[in-house]
């Protein structure tokens, strides 16, 4: 059974940074790509960021040159760098396992409980 648990969130000023972790178990980690999403209030979830199992990554547009993603295979955790954050990019964060569905990069698996970002302008 997958579990995935995120940390990282808090509340900070626009201009701060904040860095995500997502600690994964019950998976090979390092064979599977991992993602990013996040759900504003009144707003649909949405993909953040990604990155494979080799460490290609791939970025919404709001968050390129902010965000960086990156994975730590001996520790099984996904992080999200998060600089120059904006108002708008507050929202609950959640990791996930993407399962192959015959696309590129697959879809989100389960959520799990997420992580509150609150950038205050």
């Amino acid at each position: 059974q997958v579990q995935l648990v995120e940390s990282g969130g808090g509340l900070v000023q626009a201009g701060g940074s904040l860095r995500l972790s997502c600690s994964a178990s019950g998976i090979i980690f390092r064979l599977k790509p991992m993602g990013w999403y996040r759900q504003a209030p009144g707003k649909q979830r949405e993909l953040v960021a990604r990155i494979s199992s080799g460490g290609t990554t791939n970025y919404a547009d709001s968050v390129k040159g902010r965000f960086t993603i990156s994975r730590d295979n001996a520790k099984a955790t996904v992080y999200l760098q998060m600089n120059s954050l904006k108002p708008e990019d507050t929202a609950v964060y959640y990791c996930n396992v993407l399962i192959p569905d015959g696309s590129a990069w697959g879809v989100p698996g389960s959520w799990g409980q997420g992580t509150q970002v609150t950038v205050s302008s």
